[in-house]
């Protein structure tokens, strides 16, 4: 039953053997809510039209692994390829740059495009800069938009925008590292589904980071969310996907550059 639910209202396919993990997650969840059996607590959540708790149970089955500057060829790509092509073209179509961090967890990705872009772009305060980061888990949003890291954290942030971008608080013990409001004014955390029947963005986007995502969603699922993707890309614009994923089987109009690497043509 649970694994109906979340496959309608998330996408996220459950296989036969995650009954256990589902199970361990949502046990403290239907306790401290004081239902007798799994049952009761599946009616609350299904009969609850505010969704509150529905939101509470994907954030216990969500999977949020997740850190800065993961798959780095992806940011290569960005530097040495994307954003030299990209700039080039705003030089003609105005100065709107927009990214999408797909399914963002905690903040790290959407974060390091940001230090990526601001990094590369010498003039990055004279364009209409725009990074959206979704996701899910609302738990995962607070995070991310509060914007504070552990040591251990930001061990793969390069160190000259470690010092440019993050300012360092409290003692060697409990040593954090915070986002600097520089950075944090281009991010918009949302939660949005990706299951939602049509995107509703008035821009299109140049850049969509949907990683390690799709590894969740069966094919036709993820034939659907390929192809929304592809109608809120501008043209010339690219979709990264993460390394164990593949759009092998999934029909779609993108160019393939190389692997996790797709553009839609000009």
């Amino acid at each position: 039953m649970f694994r109906q639910l979340i496959f309608e209202k998330s996408g996220i396919t459950l296989h036969d053997g995650k009954k256990e993990l589902v199970r361990t997650r949502l046990g403290s969840r239907v306790r401290s809510l004081g239902f007798g059996s799994y049952k009761d607590y599946f009616h609350h959540v299904e009969n609850d039209s505010s969704e509150n708790e529905l939101v509470t149970l994907l954030d216990a089955i969500s999977t949020n692994l997740t850190s800065f500057f993961r798959e780095i060829n992806h940011f290569q790509l960005l530097e040495k390829m994307i954003l030299p092509e990209m700039l080039a073209r705003k030089k003609k179509e105005g100065k709107s740059v927009r990214f999408w961090s797909a399914g963002c967890s905690s903040g790290e990705e959407p974060y390091s495009i940001a230090y990526t872009l601001i990094d590369l772009i010498n003039d990055y305060k004279s364009y209409d800069l725009k990074i959206l980061a979704t996701d899910i888990s609302t738990q995962m949003l607070q995070r991310g938009a509060r914007g504070v890291y552990g040591k251990a954290a930001v061990k793969t942030v390069p160190v000259s925008m470690l010092r440019r971008f993050m300012e360092k608080e409290g003692d060697r013990e409990a040593e954090l590292y915070v986002v600097k409001n520089e950075v944090k004014k281009l991010i918009s955390f949302r939660r949005f589904n990706l299951m939602t029947n049509t995107f509703p963005f008035k821009r299109k986007f140049d850049v969509i980071f949907c990683r390690n995502v799709m590894i969740y969603f069966d094919k036709p699922t993820q034939q659907t969310l390929v192809n929304k993707y592809y109608d809120v890309l501008a043209n010339g614009g690219y979709l990264l996907i993460g390394h164990s994923e593949s759009l092998t089987g999934v029909d779609h109009k993108f160019k393939y550059i190389q692997p996790t690497v797709y553009k839609k043509p000009l």
